[in-house]
């Protein structure tokens, strides 16, 4: 069920997203030329009180594109992806999404405040390091990094709670008919008699060598594979220090003065390790601190109350979700229990089990950070203050070449490489994609302005030529053009000469007369079943021509790469029940996934169409900046496909 929502995330387009794709706030669209248009919001996906409008889909897709280009390991342009229908299938997922969200919301779905603020704080990229608390200002950067805002990931959470909550129910009680693992059971088992023969290349004939017109004409039609790319030679400008030279050293003062700026966050913190049981008034809370302070133990506590205890190990104070419980938990001493605390949901009682002292940084301990941190700075600081300095320089009318010496930058030459990342022996070129981009850009001799790699890494382009793309002469190719054509050729006479004798067969003739008539010998066998040992025996053209037909059929199909297999189906064969009985009870809860899956896709669809969740892939592509006759896009206004 979960996993309908999670599906489009897991493609190729969207794998290593850093959080599930964000739903946006309803925020009014961009203005319109159109007077009438402008008069209200203009989204591109709405379900009811949720919405994304233009520039949220805009952002959402830019994450999809740079993720799919990592994946892919070549830059992806956006038509790249609306070509490949990606825009539709995202407007798709997230119409039924948002819909289902917007009705679950409706009628009352929601989770409570403490599990969103749970999760967030089980994130390791959200804690400090070197003292493993939750940092706030961290949390805050490390979503911003990418484009997401801190109330964007806990809206995301609630409604993962709510999928998960939701989806849980409805698999709890489904149950598969044991009818359907009968049917699974008794295919799987049945048994088949069968005989065939292999048709081999010497029965059918080779092809000769071939003619200068034939690898012509072989070339021509496969032009496309064949057709050599664009290759591109570009000079890169370097601001960075060059790979081995030995950083400035660090002065003890700058060492020292870091360390005291940053020795509390250095530190290590007092860790404790408790468990909290909270209920939803202070009667019940007094009556578990009591049984807590009689002896008794959480977990005993938790199930005559109901509840569930939650256990905290070797927490530091920060990572408590309430900071009311957090506070009078790190107030009290080993094995007390608290009195009920009043915190953002309901009353709770504490049991503290144990301490564990947090420890000063010191400047030994941590110097080598230090040192690596005001060294990454100053390296920083270096590259920034070189690109000043050429930018100077050629403001100023110096070559680039000199401007280059005179900062004390460098020029490397990167080999030929294509406009996907390409080397001329088709392994990726690791650059980053930057550099593509802007080396498909220029004309050959022309030079980038200084481009901003991220990280303060700075660099320039210099086309120095361009090979354009083309066909390879046929001497250049002929040899391994030669092999090529001769495999298909041999392939084309072996499917002919199969499907003649096949063609005997069906016509009625007695297929081992066929086979004594072509020099084959004919293999008979009874009581054949479809498993591993029988595709092991047989080969996966035999058995799938076997269990492909029916009774009297005759089959085709390849035996290997120089060989057709020719047979015939001669009986088909119930399974013995008592055999095929427990395989289907096996079987059930594989069937009952499916009916979930099946069961949760009808019920999403049903939720977007209550609240009548709808997209507009017209808007979509005017957000992307494509036009809709480039792409066939789908028609304006289509609502979110409902599952039948």
């Amino acid at each position: 069920m979960i996993s309908v929502f999670r599906d489009f995330a897991k493609s190729k387009w969207a794998a290593g997203l850093f959080i599930l794709l964000i739903i946006s706030f309803a925020i009014v669209g961009g203005s319109q030329t159109d007077v009438f248009k402008s008069l209200g919001a203009q989204h591109v996906i709405s379900a009811g009180d949720r919405s994304v409008d233009a520039n949220q889909f805009r952002a959402d897709f830019e994450r999809i594109r740079t993720n799919a280009a990592e994946q892919e390991g070549r830059p992806l342009t956006t038509q790249d992806l609306v070509d490949a229908n990606v825009h539709v299938r995202y407007l798709e997922a997230q119409t039924q999404r948002l819909g289902f969200m917007e009705w679950a919301d409706r009628v009352g779905i929601r989770p409570d405040e403490s599990l969103i603020i749970k999760r967030i704080r089980e994130i390791p990229a959200f804690f400090n390091q070197v003292t493993g608390a939750f940092d706030q200002a961290q949390y805050e950067q490390a979503l911003a990094r990418q484009n997401v805002t801190p109330v964007q990931l806990e809206e995301e959470f609630r409604d993962t709670a709510v999928t998960e909550h939701f989806g849980s129910a409805v698999s709890a009680g489904l149950r598969s008919p044991r009818i359907y693992g009968a049917l699974v059971a008794g295919r799987a088992l049945e048994l088949r008699d069968g005989r065939w023969f292999n048709v081999t290349q010497a029965m059918a004939g080779t092809a000769g060598a071939p003619t200068d017109a034939q690898l012509t004409a072989f070339m021509n039609e496969n032009a496309a594979q064949l057709r050599r790319p664009e290759f591109r030679i570009v000079s890169v400008v370097l601001f960075n220090d060059a790979a081995g030279s030995t950083p400035p050293a660090i002065p003890e003062a700058r060492i020292v003065e870091r360390f005291n700026f940053r020795k509390d966050g250095l530190s290590t913190p007092e860790r404790r390790t408790f468990t909290t049981l909270t209920v939803g008034d202070r009667a019940a809370a007094d009556r578990i601190a009591a049984a807590l302070r009689a002896g008794q133990s959480p977990t005993a506590v938790a199930q005559a109350n109901r509840i569930q205890p939650a256990e905290y190990a070797a927490q530091p104070q920060s990572a408590v979700p309430d900071p009311a419980v957090g506070t009078a938990v790190f107030g009290l001493t080993t094995g007390q229990v608290s009195a009920p605390i009043q915190g953002r949901v309901g009353f709770t009682v504490a049991k503290l089990v144990s301490v564990t002292p947090g420890a000063p940084a010191t400047l030994e301990g941590v110097r080598d950070a230090i040192v690596a941190e005001l060294q990454e700075e100053d390296a920083k600081a270096r590259v920034y203050g070189r690109v000043e300095a050429y930018e100077k320089a050629r403001a100023d009318g110096k070559p680039l070449a000199d401007a280059v010496r005179e900062v004390g930058a460098r020029i490397v030459q990167l080999p030929p490489f294509t406009q996907d990342g390409r080397l001329p022996d088709g392994q990726p070129m690791n650059a980053p994609p930057q550099i593509l981009q802007n080396a498909y850009a220029l004309a050959k001799g022309a030079e980038s302005d200084v481009v901003d790699a991220g990280q303060g890494q700075y660099f320039v382009l210099r086309l120095d030529d361009i090979r354009p793309a083309a066909l390879p002469t046929l001497a250049e190719i002929r040899e391994p053009l030669a092999r090529q054509w001769v495999a298909r050729e041999n392939a084309r006479r072996l499917t002919n000469k199969a499907e003649e004798l096949a063609a005997r067969v069906r016509g009625g003739e007695d297929i081992a007369a066929v086979a004594r008539s072509a020099g084959a010998e004919l293999t008979s066998q009874t009581g054949v079943q479809q498993n591993a040992a029988a595709q092991s025996a047989y080969g996966d053209g035999v058995l799938g021509g076997l269990f492909g037909q029916g009774r009297g059929q005759v089959f085709t199909g390849p035996a290997s790469e120089t060989a057709f297999v020719v047979g015939r189906v001669d009986a088909v064969r119930a399974p013995t029940a008592a055999l095929a009985a427990p395989i289907g009870q096996q079987i059930r809860p594989r069937m009952v996934q499916e009916l979930t899956q099946g069961a949760g896709e009808a019920l999403v669809s049903a939720a977007a169409r209550a609240v009548k969740a709808e997209n507009d892939p017209a808007r979509a592509l005017e957000a992307l900046g494509v036009t809709p006759s480039a792409t066939g896009a789908a028609t304006p206004g289509a609502p979110a496909a409902p599952a039948q």
